[in-house]
């Protein structure tokens, strides 16, 4: 019978020494890239270009980088990074000369890159005439895919891990421990990254059915609805079984990320429930 699981996976896929790819990064843009795929059949679908579809995915990609970064660096590391803001936007670590590398952003914030894709998206009906509640929806769909993929890159990761548990489906990340420590000494853990990324992969299943099955009759706001209220009210559960990421969190009741977690659940209800605007109203 299986006691626990041993993940012992190096985070990169290739490190020349001065740069490296992880499988974080991989995993971080084929969400950009099975969504461009997505949104490409609903636009034909829907009788759209691709160029329109192009100019949504510059966008998309900027706001969701800055969102997420500077998401991280409020929310959770303030101090930090008020020392030292060049650090918001440089990712290099180490000495110049010694051992400077590139790594590539290991810092980012879910709910900043929700904000800033929802920033980015208001920016981008405000230029190309679309309508706002028209694009979340659609955008929503494709970022449940997108959220999946980045918790499996935070599974390679080895970050972002869950409380001690004797399940047998519990996993001993072996690169967090202390070097030389043998394996049943391990702290036993929850891979909550996995039980996150479970839970987005069925969400967009459930969007992308909803979807098919409404179109062309689907209610404006009920996809981004069901996005919010779902993919938070899962984040806001399994963080009972995480370990704080930041030490202030120790003394909250509730930690950083259900906190933030509230507002976009409250608003999901809102999208679902609102009533329905008129033709005009929505082309507005």
């Amino acid at each position: 019978m299986i006691a626990y699981i041993e993940w012992n996976a190096k985070p990169q896929i290739v490190d020349l020494g001065f740069i490296e790819l992880r499988w974080y990064s991989l995993l971080f843009l084929s969400g950009f890239v099975v969504g461009y795929y997505i949104l490409s059949k609903i636009f034909k679908k829907e009788g759209l270009s691709i160029d329109l579809l192009d100019k949504l995915t510059f966008y998309v990609v900027i706001s969701t980088i800055i969102g997420a970064r500077f998401g991280h660096c409020l929310f959770y590391e303030p101090d930090v990074y008020l020392r030292n803001p060049l650090k918001i936007i440089l990712p290099f670590e180490g000495t110049p000369g010694v051992d400077f590398r590139f790594t590539g952003y290991q810092g980012l914030a879910s709910h900043g890159g929700a904000l800033g894709i929802l920033i980015g998206l208001y920016l981008y009906t405000k230029r190309f005439k679309r309508p706002y509640i028209w694009i979340l929806d659609r955008m929503a769909v494709v970022t449940a895919f997108a959220g999946t993929m980045i918790r499996i890159g935070n599974f390679f990761n080895s970050e972002i891990i869950g409380k001690p548990t004797d399940l047998p489906w519990g996993v001993k990340f072996v690169h967090l421990a202390y070097p030389g420590t043998p394996v049943e000494h391990v702290v036993t853990r929850h891979p909550a990254q996995i039980y996150e990324a479970i839970c987005y992969l069925i969400f967009f299943v459930i969007l992308i059915l909803v979807y098919y099955k409404k179109y062309p009759k689907l209610k404006p706001g009920l996809l981004i609805g069901l996005f919010f209220s779902l993919m938070f009210t899962a984040r806001f559960l399994i963080e009972f079984i995480k370990e704080d990421q930041v030490d202030f969190e120790s003394n909250m009741k509730l930690n950083m990320g259900q906190w933030l977690s509230i507002p976009f659940i409250i608003l999901g209800i809102y999208f679902i429930f609102r009533k329905e605007k008129s033709r005009q109203e929505q082309s507005a």
